[in-house]
């Protein structure tokens, strides 16, 4: 089994470019999964791992094949390689390095009443990663990123989502081109917003829904509000006339869930 002992080695410096640089993760058409049960998750999804990089002392051979599931390629690495390549606090002792997944809106697979949740230019990996997190939890059909200002595969964005990147359908596109799929496919797009609006709570989602939501700081841009079924808006009491957008989308998603008696997709 290979070992690699040094930070100065040059497949680890490359490794490195990976957690750092979205432009070296588009290019090598690879990133860095830190952590079992992101790993797990991730095969789970469909994700290809070349190769696992491990600390034994955390972590054992074996350990690694009951993971994965079958032999892939390992390679050993002590604590300063370990703690150079690790983006968490708390650690396990295992990488994987795996291939990324095209997010093309035509790959999506729908179910014949699907519920979807659209984020439009969302910019905070933090707030990404937690609209990923309800998304999972209400088990929709897909979560489509529009403008997206951050590569879905950020460390940042894989940690914040504890490895629902990889149990969500996730595509990417442009607003135009997502406006567009969305009624080639019949489905109904409700657009949370100030402008225009009604209490979200008297519409029907009960039919193939996307639920739209914008950024905190300027909202859905005017294209998304004119193309709408119907804007709507989350009635508020109190001084403020907004809220987390991931709050705002897990509000919207569970209505749409009760309404289908949460077992319906």
């Amino acid at each position: 089994m290979k070992q690699i002992t040094s930070i100065q080695n040059p497949f680890i410096k490359s490794l490195v470019l990976l957690q750092e640089k979205a432009k070296a993760r588009k290019q090598t058409g690879t990133f860095l999964i830190e952590g079992k049960r992101e790993i797990s998750l991730a095969i789970k999804g469909g994700y290809e791992i070349e190769t696992i990089l491990f600390l034994p002392k955390l972590i054992s051979e074996n350990e690694i094949n009951k993971l994965t599931g079958k032999q892939v390629n390992l390679i050993e690495i002590n604590k300063e390689v370990y703690q150079k390549l690790a983006y968490r606090d708390t650690t396990e002792g295992v990488l994987a390095i795996a291939k990324t997944k095209s997010l093309q809106l035509s790959d999506l697979k729908l179910s014949d009443n699907p519920l979807i949740l659209v984020a439009e230019a969302p910019e905070k990996p933090g707030n990404i990663g937690a609209l990923l997190r309800t998304a999972d939890a209400a088990n929709l059909n897909a979560v489509i990123i529009a403008n997206p200002k951050s590569d879905l595969y950020n460390p940042n964005i894989v940690r914040s989502s504890v490895g629902c990147l990889f149990t969500n359908q996730i595509a990417t596109g442009t607003t135009s081109e997502i406006i567009t799929f969305l009624k080639e496919n019949k489905i109904n797009f409700y657009c949370a917003t100030l402008q225009n609006s009604t209490s979200y709570h008297t519409q029907d989602f009960t039919t193939p829904t996307a639920l739209v939501v914008g950024t905190e700081a300027t909202g859905l841009t005017q294209e998304w509000r004119d193309a709408a079924t119907q804007n709507i808006i989350i009635p508020m009491e109190g001084e403020i006339d907004s809220m987390n957008v991931s709050v705002a989308a897990a509000i919207l998603i569970f209505e749409a869930k009760r309404q289908r008696g949460f077992n319906q997709l």
